[in-house]
């Protein structure tokens, strides 16, 4: 995508926002592993953890998704960029799921409307720090907009 940043001035408020969605979501993880552990795998049970329902199959999608994301975050080189894309879209689809069949027998992860809402803020802020975080050598970055458009002084 042309027109999307290189090299941002604020790639590293954007890399720290990134690793922290991650850190939420492997903190998330874990404590939903630790208070859904003999539940159901799937399904509604009234687990809790931070505030947010969970159930067995999504603390470990979480544990999975926030070590991808945390992982990414420290190697960089452009693997973020691609991994907060991705796994941002993927978890907006699965909030978007969720919303949908929040009081179904379909809502497979246990979700409640507070988690639904958690969910799309981590996947927008994934998807945001992808967009920021695209990182080339000054030759292949090109110039800045201003220079570009003839707008210098």
């Amino acid at each position: 995508m042309a027109h999307t940043p290189v090299n941002h001035p604020l790639r590293p408020l954007y890399r720290a926002l990134s690793f922290l969605a991650g850190a939420f979501l492997v903190v998330f993880g874990v404590i939903g592993l630790i208070q859904t552990s003999g539940e159901s795998f799937t399904g509604a049970n009234d687990e809790r953890a931070l505030g947010l329902g969970t159930n067995l199959l999504w603390s470990i999608l979480a544990i999975i998704i926030g070590a991808v994301v945390l992982a990414t975050s420290a190697l960089g080189r452009n693997l973020d960029v691609e991994a907060n894309k991705y796994l941002g879209w993927a978890i907006l689809v699965i909030g978007s799921y969720e919303l949908a069949t929040s009081r179904t027998d379909a809502n497979f992860f246990g979700f409640t409307i507070g988690t639904v809402i958690a969910t799309y803020l981590t996947g927008l802020v994934l998807i945001l720090a992808g967009l920021y975080l695209k990182v080339a050598p000054r030759s292949e970055a090109g110039a800045p907009r201003q220079v570009r458009e003839g707008r210098t002084a």
